[in-house]
């Protein structure tokens, strides 16, 4: 999966974002962006989305979680902290 890479502090994961779902999920895989698409209930006003983006991933991974990239993008970049790519497939179940 090119969406998660690992780096030293973590991983780094890529995701697409697409809003007015009903809440926070993880929809799949999409290897042609080699990206996790992720469906959020939150509008995109007054860094509301990205909030409930970090709060999601930081919930089902029980780890820091902060966007390093994509503030003001449907596709973004997350870096989780402590934590191995194998354990953050296990996670998703995405494999």
């Amino acid at each position: 999966m090119k969406a998660v890479t690992e780096v030293l502090e973590g991983i780094l994961v890529d995701i697409e974002v697409s809003i007015k779902s009903e809440r926070f999920e993880i929809a799949g895989y999409n290897d042609w962006r080699g990206r996790i698409e992720i469906r959020i209930k939150s509008p995109p006003l007054k860094g509301k989305a990205n909030k409930e983006i970090i709060n999601g991933f930081s919930n089902l991974t029980k780890k820091p979680v902060e966007i390093i990239s994509g503030l003001k993008s449907r596709q973004k970049t997350l870096k989780i902290y402590n934590l191995t790519k194998n354990e953050f497939l296990k996670i998703l179940d995405l494999k």
